[in-house]
């Protein structure tokens, strides 16, 4: 099953054409909106008086609707007040991307990044880290909270994590009672409730609520090497995509194949290795097939989600067995340069032991997996690539899955469970990559 949004995008940031024009109110958001290319949509906007007025705010807001500037404004306020500000997210591949863009709008000398793969600049007035890092900070006494006003939680919604929101809830109640915190989330769905612990614990909150998604979502299923509109969006007359019904020639096809299988049944077959067994109606395609597919209908790049850091390597290889190649010559040089600025320094002997050609080879074909498991060095190139929009096919587990804003056209999902650590359970709208 692929969504796929309507255009290649998926930067979280809001539409220029939107939200009202006019200067805006208060010294500091004035100053911060004149750095931005779009007018504050009016959550935004609430968003940061509330935080410029020195409350804490929970944000929750659809994927792509610019929950993000918040935090950014966060960043603002606390360089212009000669403080600090600490920017958390649950994945390093996010930190690594708000690294770079905080690097761009404020200099790399004013930005720091610590990861488990990186530390970089670590006394920096703006740190961007993994929330683990500052929960370890708190229980160290660091002295890098010292003039710390503002901490950054994004994808906040970890907190309900079974195996790590626990981090999230010890960094929200042991945090100083005079830093403000920023709070983002695409998925909390009691978000008045939500809030209302937040000040409980943290003293005053306020809790902005946006629903307009301006990045539509498209849902598809691919039968065979068919791919299909799951729903028919024609038949919802006010727009509001809760009326949909199921497309029907996706239940026709569906219908056909279900017969033919049936007739086949009938038929003497031959049995032995590969023969029967199984319905061709229920086996699934191939990834260089799905693919393949998503190339014809002009969806890549895609990231494919696995959630297994060996189904993810064994993805690629699947795909380099096959024809499959997404990248023109042009593409290949530039990926070329990218590999070989990025892993020069590897020596010559480690190259086979870490699977470099293969791993070089898939690069250049426009494939890559991503997962905690890779050397860092090659998950940062593939970061880089993908990015750029010179790998076309991700196959990832979560580290791709949480707010990053990477030209992603399409996400495949090959199964409809996932593994919590304990058991397969039924993907949700809290744990679906976003």
């Amino acid at each position: 099953m692929t969504t796929s949004p309507e255009s290649p995008g998926g930067r979280e940031r809001s539409d220029p054409g939107n939200g009202p024009g006019g200067r805006e109110t208060g010294t500091q958001l004035q100053q911060f909106s004149e750095l931005l290319t779009f007018r504050l949509d009016p959550f935004q906007r609430e968003a940061c008086e509330a935080l410029e007025r020195g409350h804490g705010v929970l944000v929750c807001a659809p994927t792509g609707a610019g929950k993000t500037v918040v935090g950014e404004f966060a960043v603002h306020l606390a360089l212009a007040a000669g403080r600090k500000c600490f920017y958390t997210t649950p994945i390093k591949a996010l930190s690594n991307q708000k690294h770079n863009d905080l690097v761009r709008r404020y200099g790399a000398e004013r930005i720091g990044l610590l990861t488990g793969d990186q530390s970089i600049n670590g006394d920096a007035p703006v740190v961007v880290m993994t929330t683990e890092v500052l929960r370890n900070m708190l229980y160290a006494g660091s002295d890098a909270l010292h003039g710390l006003s503002h901490v950054v939680m994004d994808e906040v919604h970890f907190l309900a994590d079974r195996m790590r929101g626990a981090v999230w809830e010890e960094v929200i109640l042991h945090l100083p009672d005079d830093v403000r915190l920023v709070s983002l989330s695409a998925t909390v769905s009691n978000a008045e409730e939500f809030g209302g612990w937040i000040q409980t614990v943290r003293g005053d909150t306020t809790v902005v609520v946006d629903e307009h998604r301006p990045v539509p979502l498209w849902q598809h299923v691919l039968v065979g090497k068919r791919l299909f509109d799951l729903f028919d969006y024609s038949s919802s007359k006010d727009g509001a995509g809760k009326h949909y019904l199921v497309d029907p020639e996706l239940l026709r096809h569906i219908a056909h194949r279900r017969e033919a299988d049936r007739l086949a049944d009938w038929q003497p077959r031959r049995r032995g290795p590969g023969r029967g067994g199984s319905s061709s109606l229920y086996r699934p395609a191939s990834r260089p097939d799905v693919i393949a597919a998503l190339d014809r209908e002009g969806l890549l790049p895609a990231i494919t989600f696995i959630f297994s850091r060996a189904g993810c390597d064994a993805a690629v290889k699947q795909c380099l067995r096959s024809p499959l190649r997404l990248t023109t010559d042009t593409d290949r040089e530039r990926i070329a340069e990218v590999i070989d600025r990025r892993c020069g320094d590897l020596a010559d002997a480690d190259l086979a032991v870490l699977d470099y050609y293969e791993w070089r080879e898939g690069l250049l074909r426009g494939l890559a997996a991503h997962h905690a498991g890779m050397l860092p060095i090659f998950r940062h190139t593939v970061e880089e690539l993908f990015t750029a929009g010179l790998v076309k096919a991700v196959f990832a587990t979560e580290t791709l899955a949480l707010g990053i804003n990477m030209p992603a056209r399409t996400v495949v999902l090959e199964k409809l469970v996932k593994f919590n650590g304990e058991q397969h359970l039924p993907l949700t709208p809290g744990n679906t990559p976003s």
